[in-house]
C-alpha cells in the first residue's frame, strides 16, 4: 500500500471521541499537557537553582552567568526542533519522535532530581534540549495528521490542543514552583519528571487505539545507501565534537562564556543562511522572492519581540526573586508563581482576540501592522517595569502588581504577533520550502534568546532603569518604523493579507 493511500486511511472516517473531535486528540492533548507541565515546571525554578548558593540547595553559579545560561538553553531548545523535524521526516516518523523525545526529557528531569554537580546539570540540559527538539514540533504535526484536509474541525482541534499547552504551562509553576522553592529544588524537578512520565503513559497506552496510523508514516524515508552515508557523517561528526570538547575544555578554550558567545553567533548565522538559500534557490519563483523580502522585516520584528517576552523566565524571574514584595495581602508569593501569568492571560484573552479579528473582517490591521502592535506592547511592558524604580528608588521592594501588569501587557503583544506570525509564515513560504520556513519562524525565538544571552549580563540593580528603558524604547522605535513601512511590506507580499 502506498504512503498516499495510507495517509488517506488515517483520516478517512471522521471520529468523534473527544469534545466532538477524533479520539487521537485526547492522546495528543494530554501528552502535550504533561510535557509542557514538566518543561514549564522545570523552567520556573531552574534559574533560581543555578544562582542560589549551595547552602540553599542551589549550584552557586554567578547570577548573570545563570541568566545567560537560561537564555542559551531556550535558544538551543528551539534550534533542536530543526533536527527533530528532520529525523521524523527521514528516519523514524513523528510518532516515534514524540516517544523518544519524551524518554529523553524524562531522563533529563531525573538527572536534575538527583543532587549532583554542575557537570550533571549540563548533562540534564543536553537530554532535555534533544528531547524537546524531538517531541515539541512533531506532536503538533501528528495533530494535523488526525484530520483530513477537508475536515473543518482542524482549526478548532488545534485551539483545543494549544489550550492543553497553556493549561500545563499555567499549573506547573504553581505546583513545581511551590515545592521547589519552599522545600527542595530536586523534589520539584522530580515532580517535573513524573509529569513527563504520565505524558508517556498516556501516549503509549492510547496511541494504538486512538491514533491508528497517524504519525507512523515516514514522510521522506532514506534509502539504505542514504542511511549508511548519513549515519557515517553523524558518527564522524559526534567523534569530532567529542575530540574538540576533550581538548578545548582542559585547555580553557571552551568555557561557559565562549559557549554562550558561540550559540549567540549561530542564533544569527543559521536564519541568515536560511534566507539566502531560499532566496537564491532556482525552485523559488519571482513572486516567492518578493514574499521572502516581505518576510525579513517581520522576522526581525519577531526576534525583537521574543527577546523581550522570553526574559519573563530570566530577568523578570530574577526581578520577582530580588526586587518584589513577596509577602502581599497576607500571602507569601513564590517567585516561581509569576511564570504562570503568561499562559493564564493567554487562556483568558486568546478567545477575545480570535473573535476580534473575525469581527473586524476586512477592517482588521494588516499583518505588518499587527506585528508593529505586538512590538509596541512588548516595549511598553518593559517601560512599565522601570516605573517602580523611578518612583520608589532602586532599593525599595516593588508591589507585585507591577510585575503582573508587565506580564499582562506583553501577552497582548504576543496575541497580536505569535498566531499571526504562524499564519503569515504558511502564506509567505516558498512552495519548495514550506516546512523549512516554519522552522525559520521558530528560529526567530532561538535568535532572540541567543541575543538575550549576550545582553542579560548587563542587568544589575544599578543598571535596571537603563536596561529596561533601552530595550523597551528600542522595541517601540522598531514598532513605529514597521508601522510606517507596512504599506511597502504589504506590496512585497503580492496579494497575501
Amino acid at each position: 500500500m502506498s504512503n498516499l493511500n495510507k495517509q488517506k486511511i488515517v483520516a478517512s472516517v471522521p471520529q468523534k471521541g473527544f469534545f466532538g473531535h477524533p479520539k487521537g486528540l485526547f492522546t495528543l492533548f494530554f501528552t502535550e499537557f504533561w510535557e509542557r507541565f514538566s518543561y514549564y515546571g522545570m523552567r520556573a525554578i531552574l534559574v533560581f537553582y543555578m544562582y542560589y548558593e549551595v547552602s540553599k540547595g542551589g549550584l552557586g553559579i554567578e547570577e548573570n552567568t545563570a541568566l545567560a545560561i537560561m537564555s542559551i538553553y531556550g535558544s538551543l531548545v528551539y534550534m533542536s526542533g530543526i533536527i527533530g523535524g528532520w529525523l521524523a521526516d527521514r528516519v523514524f516518523g513523528t510518532s516515534n519522535a514524540v516517544f523518544y523525545g519524551g524518554i529523553l526529557i524524562m531522563l533529563g528531569h531525573i538527572v536534575l532530581a538527583v543532587p549532583g554537580s554542575v557537570p550533571m546539570f549540563f548533562v540534564s540540559m543536553v537530554l532535555i534540549v534533544l528531547g524537546t527538539g524531538l517531541l515539541k514540533p512533531n506532536v503538533s504535526s501528528v495533530v494535523g495528521e488526525i484530520y483530513s484536509e477537508e475536515d473543518n474541525r482542524r482549526d478548532s482541534g488545534f485551539s483545543i490542543f494549544y489550550m492543553g499547552i497553556n493549561l500545563g504551562g499555567f499549573l506547573a509553576p504553581l505546583i513545581v514552583g511551590t515545592v521547589g522553592m519552599r522545600y527542595n529544588f530536586h523534589l520539584g524537578f522530580g515532580i517535573a519528571a513524573v509529569g513527563m512520565f504520565l505524558g508517556l503513559l498516556v501516549f503509549i497506552f492510547t496511541k494504538k487505539k486512538n491514533l491508528g496510523l497517524a504519525g507512523t508514516l515516514i514522510a521522506n524515508p532514506m534509502s539504505p545507501s542514504e542511511k549508511k552515508k548519513v549515519y557515517t557523517i553523524i558518527g564522524l561528526g559526534a567523534a569530532i565534537i567529542a575530540i574538540i570538547i576533550a581538548i578545548t575544555i582542559p585547555a580553557g578554550i571552551l568555557t561557559i562564556n565562549s559557549f554562550i558567545a558561540l550559540v549567540g553567533i549561530l542564533g544569527i548565522l543559521i536564519p541568515t543562511i536560511y534566507f539566502i538559500v531560499m532566496y537564491r534557490s532556482p525552485k523559488t519563483t519571482a513572486v516567492e522572492r518578493s514574499r521572502i523580502i516581505a518576510y525579513i522585516p517581520l522576522f526581525i520584528a519577531s526576534v525583537m519581540f521574543w527577546a523581550i517576552q522570553e526574559q519573563g523566565s530570566t530577568i523578570l524571574a530574577n526581578y520577582a526573586d530580588k526586587r518584589t514584595q513577596l509577602d502581599f495581602a497576607g500571602i507569601h508569593i513564590s517567585p516561581a508563581w509569576f511564570q504562570s501569568l503568561n499562559p493564564l492571560f493567554i487562556i483568558i484573552l486568546a478567545p477575545f482576540f480570535a473573535w476580534l479579528w473575525v469581527k473586524l473582517g476586512n477592517r482588521q490591521p494588516s499583518i505588518p501592522k499587527k506585528f508593529s502592535l505586538g512590538l509596541l506592547f512588548a516595549g511598553l511592558s518593559f517601560l512599565v517595569i522601570l516605573l517602580p524604580a523611578y518612583i520608589g528608588g532602586e532599593d525599595a521592594l516593588v508591589n507585585p502588581l507591577w510585575l503582573v501588569l508587565s506580564y499582562f501587557i506583553v501577552v497582548l503583544g504576543e496575541l497580536c504577533l505569535s498566531p499571526v506570525g504562524l499564519s503569515a509564515t504558511t502564506k509567505l513560504a516558498p512552495a519548495a520550502f514550506s516546512a523549512q520556513t516554519m522552522s525559520l519562524w521558530f528560529l526567530s525565538n532561538a535568535a532572540a534568546q541567543a541575543i538575550n544571552a549576550q545582553i542579560v549580563r548587563f542587568y544589575t540593580p544599578e543598571t535596571e532603569m537603563v536596561y529596561f528603558g533601552t530595550i523597551g524604547g528600542a522595541a517601540i522605535v522598531l514598532s513605529i518604523l514597521l508601522f510606517s513601512l507596512s504599506p511597502k511590506i504589504q506590496g512585497f507580499m503580492k496579494g497575501v493579507r
